[in-house]
């Protein structure tokens, strides 16, 4: 399976209808998967906005094929990539969601430019 891998700024663009999230086509959601770190951080997110934590919740699981849970091998590889992101500010849950992709050798999808300047052997998609 191809799976595409979305980072919590691209579930946040596409829920909120926010610039960007028309990048994220149907052939791209039919095989979306997210790190349970960055479902943690959508579901944060819209429930600080004012989003019903049901409806949030509703909201971002929905469009994905599946929720991944965050494995001993992804805190391995999220704890070694602080030697080569720490210049650029990397959260833990930026972490995890590199981790994941590295995992699964499958592409992501974020808002975050500054991904771009990473080398990890993976496609990095910015939407906007």
């Amino acid at each position: 399976m191809n799976e595409n891998v979305l980072d919590a700024s691209a579930m946040l663009a596409i829920i909120q209808h926010e610039k960007g999230a028309d990048y994220m086509t149907d052939e791209i959601m039919a095989n979306a998967v997210m790190s349970t770190v960055n479902l943690a951080e959508v579901q944060s997110k819209l429930v600080k906005n004012g989003y019903d934590p049901k409806y949030a919740w509703l909201d971002s699981t929905s469009m994905l094929q599946s929720e991944e849970p965050f494995t001993s091998d992804q805190a391995r590889i999220a704890g070694d990539l602080m030697a080569q992101t720490a210049n650029y500010g990397l959260s833990l849950g930026d972490r995890a969601c590199l981790a994941l992709a590295i995992s699964l050798n499958a592409p992501i999808y974020t808002t975050e430019k500054l991904w771009q300047k990473l080398k990890l052997g993976i496609k990095i998609h910015v939407i906007r």
